[in-house]
């Protein structure tokens, strides 16, 4: 029951966005964790992440396999150790939950097991740089619990989504108070979500921007070629040249497959005079390098009345740099991943400006981390994010990347404009909703108008701390209480 549980969750998320299994599916985890020994429970949550990852993080093997050049059993092999490896997050908690809770009762299912499970979301999000993909939080985008997203953020969501689970597992563990306790809890936490998504934290500054997000769909088998880079640029001005008239042009992640200092300045000279005909800025993204530090990044910068440059800072392993250096940089030749060595940009940056605006900038999966996101804010009006999500093909996880997204708007009462190489791009209003989306593995120019906004949330003020701590007294208050006769 907790594998095929484990499977069925990333129904959850995007591209299926069957947000109820959600909260049935880790119900069924709590169910079973009931009355376990702390070996039986610990096995139980192993088995429920290996069936949750297996599934939900499958797009692994595609990056691995089909663009990093890994040998398929080699590749497979490695997915099987990151799953198993993110499994034990689960099986600690099962542990955790049976060793140190000894009386298993309701307070243990509605606060105890939701408030470690959280923790461990938590963890995940950070340790060894960070994993923070399906956590239950991202699946309530589109429900009354994405209402708290402003005031407490994806944990805040995704506790209150456990929570919801342990009310339904106390449910199926004793049917007489289902209808008397845990249904009308339910109710109270679902219509105060959508209490709570009434308040309004920010308001509109300045007028809507008329934005373009170029969708060059280069494919990474042509990208790095060395023949390819004027076609590729060709397009890209082409696409640029011929867009509706606009406030701001955003280009994705490293759209030309160049370093900043390699590319033609008669070619940037050309934009830059096209930016001043016209009274439009760009945001492009680009590789960069210090000659005299010989350090590179991954960048985005701005071609505005006020230019300015973003270095990326949170590095994928791996993909943009090597962990444990010299450890496994062989394993880095082996796999012929372009670009891998980059370095990380400092944690201070200011925002872009461009179209008058302040711009809080991410490149790739930077935008999976809230408290990274929140570090231009309150003074950016506008969240602008740049990938290349040709690595993960047609898979999972560009549709997940844009419900992380869409929690990112929420969280920050900000528009997000979110360009991608092979798409989706799209943009989404400061409330979550997807206003203009992108056909994937197509040439397209996405064309829409946002409303900057200003104003600060609760979680722009406190991040992830106030949860955080919450989480830990709510925890230490359902042990004392287990351990009352």
């Amino acid at each position: 029951m907790a594998f095929v549980a484990g499977l069925l969750l990333p129904l959850a998320f995007s591209p299926f966005d069957l947000f109820p299994f959600a909260v049935l599916c880790p119900a069924l985890l709590f169910f079973v964790w009931h009355a376990a020994s702390p070996g039986r429970a610990g096995f139980r949550g192993f088995l429920f992440g290996l069936g949750m990852f297996s599934v939900g993080v499958s797009w692994v093997y595609v990056s691995l396999h089909h663009y990093g050049n890994m040998p398929a059993p080699l590749a497979g092999l490695a997915v099987f150790l990151f799953v198993a490896g993110l499994s034990i997050y689960p099986a600690l908690v099962g542990w955790f939950q049976a060793r140190f809770f000894p009386n298993p009762g309701a307070w243990h299912l509605i606060l105890a097991i939701p408030a470690l499970w959280v923790l461990s979301e938590w963890t995940r999000g950070w340790f060894l740089t960070g994993f923070p993909w399906l956590h239950l939080g991202y699946s309530q985008v589109a429900t009354p619990l994405a209402g708290y997203a402003a005031w407490l953020g994806v944990y805040g969501v995704s506790f209150l989504c456990a929570v919801s689970a342990g009310l339904l597992a106390e449910g199926l563990r004793a049917p007489k108070i289902l209808f008397r306790r845990s249904l009308p809890l339910l109710l109270l936490i679902w219509l105060s979500g959508w209490i709570a998504g009434q308040v309004e934290w920010t308001r509109p500054v300045d007028h809507p921007l008329r934005v373009v997000l170029i969708q060059g769909n280069i494919s990474l088998d042509n990208k790095w070629q060395p023949g390819s880079r004027r076609v590729i640029m060709d397009r890209y001005w082409s696409l640029s040249e011929q867009a509706p008239r606009s406030d701001l042009i955003v280009w994705p992640e490293s759209a030309v497959p160049a370093y900043l200092d390699e590319i033609d300045s008669g070619y940037l000279d050309k934009l830059r005079r096209l930016s001043q005909e016209t009274k439009v800025d760009f945001l492009i993204g680009v590789m960069e390098r210090d000659s005299d530090t010989r350090d590179y990044y991954n960048a985005v910068i701005s071609l505005s009345p006020q230019p300015g440059i973003y270095r990326k800072q949170h590095l994928v392993p791996f993909g943009e740099y090597p962990p444990f250096d010299p450890l496994f940089r062989w394993l880095m030749r082996n796999l012929q991943i372009p670009m891998s060595d980059f370095s990380a940009g400092p944690p201070a940056q200011p925002p872009l400006t461009a179209a008058g605006q302040p711009i809080g900038v991410t490149v790739c999966y930077e935008d999976a981390f809230g408290e990274e996101v929140i570090r231009t804010l309150p003074q950016a009006s506008l969240l602008v994010n740049v990938s290349e999500d040709a690595w993960f093909g047609d898979s999972f996880a560009p549709h997940q990347r844009l419900q992380m997204a869409r929690m990112r708007a929420l969280e920050t009462g900000r528009p997000m404009l979110r360009a991608a190489n092979t798409g989706p791009s799209a943009v989404i209003d400061h409330r979550g909703e997807v206003q203009a989306f992108s056909p994937q593995f197509k040439i397209y120019s996405l064309t829409a108008t946002v409303q900057p906004m200003q104003g600060t949330t609760p979680y722009i003020l406190y991040g992830n701390w106030t949860v955080v701590v919450l989480l830990v007294l709510i925890a230490a208050f359902a042990a004392f209480r287990s351990r009352e006769p």
